[in-house]
């Protein structure tokens, strides 16, 4: 089936790895078996025992990227269901979601900056806070390289949602607003399936704040990238 059929192969593959990764994360709850960490290293690991290059694999994993789109698209239901929600909190988390996205990119740009990084990499790098369809739409805007832009978000929602369950001991966040606003802004996707654990409340805020970042990142993203180049 692999060599007369690649395409299907690793686009099973890829299928199989997540089905895989979600089932060891139901077991053992832990930062390494997140299905978004756990998944991308089991296809990692086949490609490199195998020998198969990246764009061989992606004749298979095309197929599940082409549903970024319609995933785009279908983030505004949430918005309508929370728009109650929305209605009655919009001040702090307009003002939230508005700095945190400042700082998301703010911060990539200068760390990126202090380290040397070429210019197209930081440009990749600049949306790691937001979720994957804004971010590797936004990177492929400005010039940057989408693929990389995902590895990036997939890197800090994943470190983000390991380390906010620890943030969350600490800091005396008491409301589900606070903490799911928090885990959606710090760790997008990853960040939402842990406020889920936490609790209802907390994880449709946390599903809200993540959209509601989506957009405002790439509404101001541009603006960020073209300062940055001045």
């Amino acid at each position: 089936m692999f060599a007369e059929h690649p395409a299907v192969f690793w686009f099973t593959a890829t299928l199989a790895a997540y089905i895989l990764s979600r089932i060891a994360y139901h077991y053992v709850k832990a930062w390494w078996t997140s299905p978004l960490l756990l998944a991308c290293v089991l296809c990692l690991g086949l490609t490199v025992v195998l020998h198969v290059s990246y764009r061989e694999y992606m004749r298979g994993g095309q197929w599940l990227l082409m549903l970024l789109g319609p995933t785009t698209v279908a983030f505004a239901l949430p918005i309508y269901e929370q728009r109650a929600l929305l209605r009655r909190h919009w001040p702090p988390l307009a003002m939230g979601v508005f700095f945190g996205c400042l700082l998301a990119f703010g911060g990539s740009w200068l760390l990126s900056g202090l380290l040397g990084l070429p210019e197209g990499v930081r440009l990749s790098v600049l949306p790691r806070s937001v979720t994957t369809p804004f971010a590797m739409a936004f990177a492929k805007e400005v010039g940057g390289a989408p693929d990389l832009a995902a590895v990036c978000v997939i890197v800090t929602g994943v470190l983000g949602a390991s380390f906010g369950g620890m943030i969350l001991k600490i800091l005396p966040l008491r409301s589900a607003l606070a903490r799911g606003a928090m885990l959606g802004m710090g760790a997008h996707g990853a960040g939402v399936a842990r406020a889920r654990e936490i609790g209802d409340e907390e994880g449709a805020v946390a599903g809200l704040v993540m959209i509601l970042a989506g957009v405002t990142c790439a509404l101001i993203g541009p603006a960020v990238a073209m300062l940055g180049t001045v």
